[in-house]
């Protein structure tokens, strides 16, 4: 079953940063939380089953957590990860040394 990932952009309030990000990353759907410079403070991943669900995990719940103050949220519509690349290479065969 193909997921739906939303990279959501976080601002929050600066005191409160790490306990926000803690906070976020306890949210099932959340599979990731990064502390990151630049105009936001944190960077979540998250992965749903379906577009309906990111109306219930973003605005119901990262929008609600304490310390957010505004997030902005975009949706993959492509991955590409050399994690991937690797696995659509590998044919079974050791590595040759």
């Amino acid at each position: 079953m193909a997921m739906v990932t939303a990279i959501v952009l976080i601002k929050a309030e600066v005191t409160h940063i790490p306990e926000t990000a803690q906070a976020i990353a306890q949210i099932e759907q959340v599979s990731e939380v990064y502390s990151v410079t630049g105009e936001f403070d944190l960077v979540a991943m998250v992965r749903v089953r379906d577009h309906d669900e990111l109306g219930d995990v973003i605005p119901g719940k990262v929008n609600r957590v304490p310390g957010v103050t505004h997030t902005e949220t975009h949706i993959a519509f492509r991955t590409y990860s050399r994690h991937d690349l690797e696995a659509a290479f590998a044919l079974g065969y050791p590595d040759s040394a």
